[in-house]
């Protein structure tokens, strides 16, 4: 800093005679470097530059810049660190949602599955009630058919009975057996 205020001064003192040789009344690049006042407030604002670096205000404001950057540095850092574990996290709930949607994809296979086991249990369930329901119409068919030659077997009995009461009636003795039983034969044929 100090070489910076010395070059710029020694480029004044060296620039100075350049500023002088123009003529009286004209302005020149460097007619404000000749006027007192300005050399005045220079010197001024060289000692307060100067008074300043000796109390160490540079020191502090490049130490508050150095902390800043640090600052900055650390913060670039944490948003560094944030940015990588945003990174695993997105990458964990993409493997997470990728073993949620084969989870799910098992869980739609073994439902298909089941569906399809329960149809086949359905349909054999089915089968079995049709065979048994059936089963129960033929039983129920053979006990009224049955009950039915029974009935046609008591009917004919009893026109038995009757045809050999009125043979009977009519007719005495031993032909009245063999007429009988001859009508009884016919009855149940």
């Amino acid at each position: 800093m100090i070489r910076h205020a010395l070059a710029s001064l020694a480029s004044v003192l060296v620039l100075a005679p350049a500023a002088l040789a123009a003529t009286e009344g004209e302005d020149t690049l460097l007619t404000p470097f000749t006027d007192t006042v300005t050399h005045l407030v220079m010197i001024g604002i060289v000692i307060f530059f100067a008074i300043v670096w000796r109390m160490g205000a540079f020191k502090a404001v490049l130490g508050g810049l150095d902390n800043r950057a640090s600052a900055i540095k650390a913060e670039l850092g944490q948003a560094a660190n944030l940015r990588e574990q945003a990174a695993e996290a997105l990458a964990l709930a993409e493997r997470r949602q990728q073993d949620a949607d084969k989870e799910a994809e098992a869980i739609i296979d073994q439902a298909r599955l089941d569906a399809k086991a329960f149809l086949e249990e359905a349909r054999k369930d089915l089968a079995d009630k049709i065979a048994r329901r059936e089963a129960q119409a033929t039983a129920r068919i053979a006990g009224a058919e049955a009950e039915a030659a029974s009935e046609v077997r008591r009917a004919a009995a009893d026109a038995a009975t009757e045809a050999a009461r009125r043979v009977m009636a009519e007719q005495t003795g031993v032909d009245q057996f063999e007429a009988a039983a001859r009508e009884i034969e016919k009855a149940l044929k």
